[in-house]
């Protein structure tokens, strides 16, 4: 996989492919609205077309992953992706990352689990509040579950020990 930080000149690309995917160029977390192409992000290209993505942005509290997608089903390129954005923030020494799913997206939330995530809040009814900023997110999600709640799962990173 040729996994890399995405480049400026990438992001209307970056932006075209976040609304295919999450029906808008702009996704919420926690009461806040973000437009991922407009912060960093790793991306894999393959003839030319986005495979995959990871958006995060990083502030005093650490880092929060804002998107993420693969269209290669199966390939472990999802993983590729996570780890890498794990492994940047260690390269960075941020000791916390966190993101926000829904509390339909229970294979996301397996996933994210198996890479060491843990659920660290549930704000009930912060979903309901989203769709008066973002009208497209849908009332039902996976496997018919009514979409309701914001679910934050964080991962906490050992520090950096300096290079002997």
């Amino acid at each position: 996989m040729a996994m890399r930080l995405f480049e400026d000149s990438e992001r209307d690309d970056v932006a075209r492919f976040i609304e295919e995917h999450w029906r808008s160029k702009l996704v919420m977390s926690c009461g806040r609205a973000w437009y991922p192409h407009e912060h960093e992000g790793l991306i894999d290209r393959r003839d030319g077309k986005i495979d995959g993505l990871v958006t995060f942005r990083c502030d005093a509290d650490g880092m929060e992953i804002l998107t993420i997608n693969s269209t290669v089903t199966g390939s472990g390129l999802g993983s590729a992706l996570m780890l890498g954005v794990i492994n940047l923030a260690r390269e960075r020494n941020i000791s916390r990352l966190w993101l926000t799913t829904t509390n339909d997206n229970l294979r996301a939330v397996g996933f994210y689990q198996r890479l060491g995530f843990r659920l660290t809040q549930v704000h009930l009814g912060m979903v309901d509040q989203a769709r008066t900023t973002k009208p497209e997110i849908p009332d039902v999600g996976q496997g018919g579950i009514p979409i309701h709640d914001e679910w934050i799962m964080e991962l906490h990173l050992e520090p950096s020990l300096p290079a002997v």
